[in-house]
């Protein structure tokens, strides 16, 4: 039994204990007494605060038979909820009920955020780098180990839980989400919940680890949106590293230098948006945020390197930045 169900059995016993013993009370004088006069009779014969009798017990043999029984017994159950509380306060399970609620209500009030499903090497590293870009986030992995390691991110929300459970990825707010990257270790379990988030959202943008490069086919049918394999991206690493040193200490610096948060992003020109129509160098985007326009791509088609300021901003263009993420962050909230 998990740490909520023996809290809620708990109360539920001793609840059934109070209510037993007033209504054993009223039945045993006939039905006369008040039930708040036979309530509070059980209450401090539970108690054993040493108030005086309200109903006259004493001389009544039943009474006092049913008093014993329901001191006994009553007593027994009130310590065991009594240890048992204190018990889950002192590992903390308490805390953690508290500490959960919270971190639903705060899920609740989510939109356009993000999920990442799996907590594990590859997965800290997408929560990070996500929070780092000033995006919220919504962890869920079912390993204590991997919840733990992951917590010391600032601004993590997170759920505890197994990411194939549908209540899981409801809690997290799907519906609400512009995307979820699932990071499992189990292709299987990758492939369900790929599916199953493209059910739950037909405009999420999903992106799917692989660690089998022959299940991309499958994976792109059941909606994912992109696919990554870790293997295949390690061995371009590894060349690029071989053959283009410089550019790749570069793209390692910009990602983990100290001296500031530099990073590559892009926002999109959405449907009504108020900027559709406008030229590049119309929103200033280095005057006003020292931001830099290294491309822009319109849908699915070719990337178009350094594009002119006089380039006109229609719905579906992604404009290609670079700049602090404060101010690329400032830029998407105006645009």
């Amino acid at each position: 039994m998990d740490i909520k169900k023996r809290l809620y059995y708990i109360i539920f016993v001793i609840f059934l204990v109070v209510l037993a013993g007033s209504c054993g009370y009223y039945l045993l004088f006939g039905g006369k007494p008040k039930y708040m006069d036979c309530l509070y009779m059980t209450v401090i014969s539970l108690t054993s605060v040493g108030y005086g009798e309200i109903l006259e017990v004493t001389g009544n043999v039943p009474a006092q038979i049913f008093t014993m029984l329901l001191i006994t017994v009553g007593m027994g159950i009130i310590l065991y909820g009594i240890s048992t509380l204190t018990a889950m306060i002192i590992e903390g399970a308490l805390t953690g009920i508290l500490r959960k609620n919270k971190m639903e209500k705060l899920i609740k009030k989510l939109s356009n955020h993000y999920i990442v499903c799996g907590g594990g090497e590859t997965g800290r590293h997408v929560v990070s780098e996500l929070i780092k870009n000033k995006e919220k986030v919504v962890l869920i992995d079912h390993l204590d180990d991997n919840v733990e390691k992951s917590r010391h991110i600032e601004d993590l929300l997170y759920i505890k839980g197994d990411a194939t459970d549908d209540q899981n990825l409801i809690t997290a707010g799907i519906d609400k989400a512009s995307g979820i990257v699932i990071c499992l270790p189990s292709d299987k379990d990758t492939l369900y919940v790929t599916m199953t988030a493209r059910m739950m959202n037909v405009n999420i943008r999903i992106i799917s680890r692989m660690v089998d490069q022959g299940l991309q086919p499958k994976l792109k049918k059941a909606g994912a949106d992109s696919t990554v394999s870790p293997n295949y991206i390690g061995g371009l690493r590894m060349a690029s590293e071989m053959l283009r040193p410089a550019v790749v200490d570069f793209l390692d610096s910009m990602l983990r230098s100290t001296q500031g948060n530099i990073r590559i992003s892009q926002f999109n020109v959405k449907k009504n948006s108020q900027i559709i129509g406008k030229k590049i160098s119309d929103l200033e985007l280095t005057d006003k945020f020292n931001l830099v326009v290294l491309g822009s791509r319109y849908k699915d088609k070719e990337i178009h390197f350094n594009p002119p300021p006089s380039t006109i901003l229609i719905e579906d263009l992604a404009v290609i930045i670079m700049g602090d993420v404060e101010n690329i962050a400032k830029a998407k909230e105006v645009f």
